[in-house]
């Protein structure tokens, strides 16, 4: 049978068990000692991923137009991470998308358990990504569904509830697309490429995208567990729709896990792992995890921009050289996500296993 078609163990909802009002967790939410979020992390009050206004790059003025690409590429290349504002998304629809999802998660759990998802598509409600029995869990619920390509766009498996629901789902769907349209632009010259050199390699318009709401119940005891284990975004770039009130985001930097403090109405934007094999490694995926807390609950929306699922991926050739090899063998995104679908979070140990041995 194949060992994506069902779960492993009967499903838990953490919600549920953080509503249950239980003072300790179960140990398949208990991280290992070095795992757990007190250690290395960094709380410096004034370091932050860069926060970068996006309207400059339609600027007339050149001198502008140039420091917000370079502030871009400098992000890229130094954390993997940048905020945008002023990026064109109406604010009253990110803020009436995070007010949606979290009156979805507010549902009665019949309500929701229609939607019940299975780790072959993962598409619906979920509480566990990986299929390893027995494998330590994160504290998180999430919802899961498909937008691009039209052919697995089914608003029919989106919630019914709340009413307004689907269609700001595919309101928001269509902004968020037309803004990494944008940044894929803005990273394809950056990397020295024509402006659609990047989108092309991805398959053109016929891309990917998908979106994840995250839900993070309280938890009694935040210092054990994690919303989300530390891995690097598997598809080609994400922006994220943060919780406005409550941080937990946390990114890799060096040794040490820095805290983003999202900029009010900001896009959280990250490269991900086909990213960095088409730029070989010029733009890294960076490790980043959430963490939780005790006092307040969070939502968060992951919007996915991957390549064509059937579409070979490997470095392009105007950045491969005698001095820098290609670092990294071809594959298609259907390929690669499998890893990730089996095994849940691992940190940066896929894209790494991908190297070339050339």
């Amino acid at each position: 049978m194949n060992c994506l078609q069902s779960w492993p163990e009967p499903v838990v909802r953490v919600q549920s068990l953080s509503e249950s009002g239980l003072t300790s967790i179960p140990e398949r939410y208990i991280k290992p000692t070095l795992h757990r979020p007190s250690v290395n992390t960094e709380f410096h009050p004034h370091v932050n991923i860069p926060v970068i206004d996006l309207q400059n790059i339609f600027s007339n003025d050149q001198t502008l137009r140039d420091d917000t690409l370079s502030r871009i590429s400098r992000a890229c290349r130094e954390w993997g991470f940048f905020q945008i504002v002023n990026h064109g998304v109406s604010h009253e629809l990110m803020k009436n998308m995070r007010e949606v999802w979290r009156e979805f998660f507010k549902l009665p759990l019949e309500t929701k358990q229609e939607y019940a998802n299975s780790p072959d598509t993962y598409e619906g409600y979920g509480s566990r990504l990986g299929v390893e029995k027995g494998a330590k869990l994160d504290w998180s619920d999430y919802f899961f569904l498909n937008y691009m390509p039209l052919i697995l766009r089914n608003p029919s498996k989106w919630p019914a509830l709340p009413t307004s629901c689907r269609e700001l789902v595919a309101e928001y769907g269509n902004e968020v697309v037309k803004l990494c349209g944008i940044l894929m632009k803005v990273l394809s010259v950056n990397l020295g490429l024509g402006e659609d050199q990047l989108q092309n390699a991805f398959g053109g318009e016929e891309i990917g995208a998908c979106l994840r709401v995250n839900f993070y119940p309280k938890c009694p005891q935040p210092d054990l567990t994690l919303g989300l284990s530390p891995h690097s975004d598997p598809g080609g770039m994400t922006l994220l729709l943060p919780d406005e009130n409550v941080a937990g985001l946390q990114v890799r930097k060096g040794d040490n896990w820095i805290t983003v403090k999202p900029a009010p109405n900001a896009f959280i934007v990250n490269i991900g792992d086909q990213i960095q094999v088409l730029s070989n490694a010029i733009y890294k995926s960076v490790e980043h995890r959430v963490i939780v807390n005790s006092g307040q609950e969070r939502v968060s929306l992951a919007f996915f921009y991957n390549p064509k699922s059937d579409k070979l991926i490997q470095p392009m050739k105007e950045l491969v050289t005698k001095n820098r090899p290609a670092l990294y063998e071809a594959m298609t995104y259907d390929e690669y996500r499998l890893y990730i679908r089996r095994k849940g979070p691992c940190g940066k140990a896929q894209v790494d296993s991908l190297k070339s041995s050339r």
